[in-house]
């Protein structure tokens, strides 16, 4: 998880929310993949309807986009950062004497006596770290200690309790294991979420346990817009059955969401700024980041692209490269005519073309200026050489993470309106 987070949310809330009909746009890719229902009967049967969750947030100025989660019992509502670079799921946490929060919407969660996780459940494997909390007995608490690139940070012990997950007609309670956070840090101005939804594909993660229970199958799909909508589901219900660009994941030791090789065309008139990029898709990261030399390639082709437009490079603390233009620009659409679309293409997956249009890559600032909004990985503490597509690149898409088939996909989507499960 890598996030470029503010101290202050807009809280936005629409009471017609829920009661939207579900529009997804076709994709003019060439690759597609459907759902048909000879494949659908090839899948297990025995699940329940698809889930969803409501999103909120955005790229600039809050940096992250949260789910709001009900849990416990009596339920109490949560704001959890949509994560899907990395597993575990964990809430702040009022247990022990000097636990340690950030500043968050809503107060820690209590835990239950009879809500601790043991050493002796197999999930306690996956995160425990003997050097700081050894099991010493199968019965001893079993403790956590999530780390992340951006250097935050999250200390606690596993629990299971409660999660209210919104179905077609009913609202399914079931209980899941989730971090209790009692010590929490980040680098970074005070992330103003309670927590974190893990989302990657690991034994700790509330889907795949949703999955073990028979609930839903192991299918993500979000779709974050840029005005502080958006959804998040699980399972397959929610698939479209046609429009949607399909690659297949990469397997790696990490757990990440990686796809690739692609080409990076910049300048399309060009030829290829970058190839053969293995890339990484990650929910938890405001940014998209390039590592150093394909960064170094798309900052030049960019600012070649900009000669005789009139820009003036200027420096903003929101964003390493921002221009200025002859007046403050007030939207992205302003900034339309400076830049092109960036694309790239997976030649192995029948050239599929993921497209970048300058919202998809830029931000205006509340100085007026247009900021970059590609950084360099090797800058980034933690991400090495990792070229990483973050939330501003994943806008306005619906991207669907297949564990059951392990295959990513995506389609262009305005994300403004809730589907129906």
């Amino acid at each position: 998880m890598v996030e470029k987070k503010k101290e202050t949310l807009s809280m936005v809330f629409y009471a017609l929310y829920f009661s939207v009909l579900f529009q997804v746009c076709s994709s003019s890719a060439p690759r597609q993949l459907h759902y048909s229902k000879k494949m659908q009967t090839q899948l297990p049967n025995d699940f329940g309807s698809s889930v969803v969750f409501p999103v909120f947030g955005n790229v600039y100025p809050d940096g992250f986009f949260y789910a709001d989660v009900h849990i416990g019992f009596p339920s109490r509502r949560y704001f959890l950062d949509i994560d899907t670079g990395s597993d575990l799921t964990w809430v702040q946490c009022a247990v022990g004497d000097h636990p340690k929060f950030l500043r968050a919407p809503h107060h820690p969660y209590h835990s239950p006596i009879h809500a601790v996780v043991e050493c002796e459940n197999p999930l306690c494997a996956f995160v425990q770290h003997p050097q700081d909390h050894p099991c010493l007995a199968a019965n001893d608490q079993c403790y956590y200690n999530v780390t992340y690139a951006d250097r935050g940070l999250s200390l606690g012990m596993l629990i299971k309790d409660s999660f209210y997950l919104p179905l077609a007609h009913k609202t399914l309670r079931t209980p899941l294991i989730f971090g209790c956070g009692y010590h929490q840090e980040h680098p970074n101005p005070t992330p103003y979420v309670d927590g974190v939804l893990g989302l990657a594909n690991g034994k700790t993660g509330i889907l795949s346990q949703l999955r073990e229970e028979g609930h839903t199958q192991n299918v993500i799909g979000h779709c974050l817009n840029g005005e502080g909508l958006g959804y998040i589901f699980f399972g397959y219900d929610l698939v479209p059955p046609s429009g949607i660009v399909w690659t297949q994941m990469l397997h790696n030791s990490l757990g990440y969401y990686k796809l690739g090789p692609a080409d990076l065309f910049v300048r399309q008139n060009l030829g290829p700024t970058a190839t053969d990029l293995e890339l990484v898709i990650d929910s938890g990261s405001t940014y998209t980041y390039f590592q150093s030399e394909v960064y170094e390639a798309t900052l030049a082709e960019v600012m070649g692209e900009l000669q005789g437009k009139h820009l003036v490079r200027v420096t903003d603390h929101s964003l390493p490269v921002c221009w200025r233009g002859q007046t403050p620009f007030q939207s992205i659409n302003q900034v339309r005519y400076y830049f092109n679309t960036l694309l790239l293409v997976f030649p192995h997956a029948n050239y599929a073309r993921f497209e970048l249009p300058p919202e998809a890559y830029l931000i205006v600032t509340s100085s007026g200026n247009v900021c970059l909004g590609i950084l360099n990985s090797a800058t980034e503490e933690g991400l090495g050489n990792l070229n990483m597509i973050g939330d501003i690149s994943l806008q306005h898409k619906l991207v669907i993470y297949d564990n059951e088939r392990q295959m990513i996909g995506w389609a262009p989507s305005r994300c403004d309106k809730l589907p129906k499960s």
